[in-house]
């Protein structure tokens, strides 16, 4: 089993920035793939981010695209969202997963195994 535990949501204004953290602990079944999901009130939960075990191989989706960076730090076990010049539709609930015995990149969250519980992330205009 492997938990994932969440930090780093909360209210900024517009253009403001925001660094989530998603920090693994228990059995991790290294290597694992990780990503970052979001959902919005009445929408779909969609893609946000994900990152190889190694951290050499990214994918972002395109409305995030040049304003948000996922990274890791293996020795830490915790992954990051780097989010800047935030945007009001950017508001929505951020989900991290992770992928147990993964080394590539995965989009989909039907992909992830495991999921944190979930950060509040809000922008004001």
């Amino acid at each position: 089993q492997v938990q994932l535990v969440e930090s780093g949501g909360g209210l900024v204004q517009g253009g403001g920035s925001l660094r989530l953290s998603c920090a693994a602990s228990g059995r991790t079944f290294t290597p694992y793939a990780m990503g970052w999901f979001r959902q919005a009130p009445g929408k779909e939960r969609e893609f946000v981010a994900a990152i190889s075990w190694l951290g050499d191989n990214t994918r972002y989706a395109d409305s995030v695209k040049g304003r948000f960076t996922i990274s890791r730090d293996n020795a830490k076990n915790t992954g990051y969202l780097q989010m800047n010049s935030l945007k009001p539709e950017d508001t929505a609930v951020y989900y991290c997963a992770a992928r147990a015995s993964a080394s590539g990149v995965y989009s989909h969250p039907t992909s992830y195994n495991y999921w944190g519980q979930g950060t509040q992330v809000t922008v004001s205009s």
